[in-house]
């Protein structure tokens, strides 16, 4: 019997950040590290930086959709990302730190569409829902050093973690990441 697999793209700011919550996910088989939504093939981290590339850093979530719902992800995503700040994520500004949900099919569309406006309607945040709804691009994986970062470099990872978004998602979903 084959195991069904799917997959997410989510950005939310520096990558680094992004991994962690998602890879200790029941059902998330693998979080990378990327570059997606540009219009340079195969950009490396210091193209992305210099903000001439159109990327954004994103993480591909591979998952298996009989342990962990599309929907279940992106109530996930929303609780570990700022959806109000459209000009990046906490210490991480510009355009390759904005928040964006990448759909790869119809129905990942809709169901972020839908959760976004479910978001909204609950009036959980006072200023608007600003995060972008986007079809997927071609996802490049950052280079290797980049990858499971937090693991390799715990204490740069938890001075990057210091900008913010753990006091952040502590302040608005009651919990700690």
């Amino acid at each position: 019997m084959k195991v069904k697999k799917d997959t997410a793209i989510f950005a939310g700011g520096c990558f680094w950040c992004m991994v962690k919550p998602f890879d200790t996910l029941p059902g998330v088989e693998k979080v990378i590290s990327g570059y997606t939504g540009g219009h340079v093939p195969n950009p490396t981290y210091e193209q992305v930086c210099s903000h001439t590339t159109g990327h954004t850093e994103a993480v591909e979530i591979t998952f298996d959709p009989d342990q962990i719902s599309y929907e279940d992800l992106l109530n996930y995503y929303w609780q570990v990302t700022d959806p109000t700040d459209a000009m990046g994520q906490f210490q991480d500004r510009g355009d390759s730190y904005r928040p964006v949900i990448f759909y790869n099919s119809p129905a990942q569309k809709a169901a972020a569409e839908k959760s976004k406006q479910q978001l909204a309607a609950s009036h959980k945040f006072d200023d608007p829902i600003v995060t972008a709804i986007e079809p997927a691009k071609p996802f490049y994986p950052a280079e290797d050093y980049h990858q499971d970062f937090y693991r390799k470099n715990p204490l740069r990872y938890m001075m990057e973690e210091a900008g913010g978004r753990a006091k952040f998602v502590e302040q608005h979903w009651g919990k700690k990441i």
